[in-house]
């Protein structure tokens, strides 16, 4: 099993956000930080999500995933399957289709403390694209 911890970051809201991506697999742990466009935080949150499921992809396909945020946004969405936000929608799909290709793919909700190796990533990211 692929333990995944991701976040997202936003200096102001919209302003330059940042995904930050911390994966344990197979005794080794691998760091993601990716500058992003002009998003609101929780946009910034799902695009974690579908960044560290194109890294599972194309590092770890056929593995079980289990990820972990500390975005009760994003868990909740994804676990229900659902949303009426027009501007999650389209992440949400995106996060379907991706994760689909796994045998089992998993998220839950962590608190902010058990998170802070992901977030750290995030706002890296930030600084790097002002």
């Amino acid at each position: 099993m692929i333990e995944v911890y991701t976040d997202g970051a936003a200096r102001g809201n919209p302003g330059p956000a940042g995904a930050g991506i911390y994966i344990k697999a197979q005794g080794t742990n691998y760091e993601y930080s990716y500058s992003l466009a002009s998003l609101s935080n929780h946009e910034a949150e799902f695009i974690a999500v579908i960044r560290a499921l194109e890294i599972c992809q194309e590092k770890f396909p056929d593995e079980i995933l289990s990820f972990r945020s500390d975005s009760k946004i994003v868990v909740d969405v994804i676990e229900a399957d659902f949303t009426k936000n027009k501007t999650f929608l389209p992440l949400l799909q995106e996060i379907r289709e991706k994760s689909s290709l796994f045998p089992y793919f998993f998220i839950k909700w962590i608190p902010e403390k058990q998170n802070k190796h992901a977030d750290e990533l995030a706002r890296k990211a930030i600084v790097r694209g002002e």
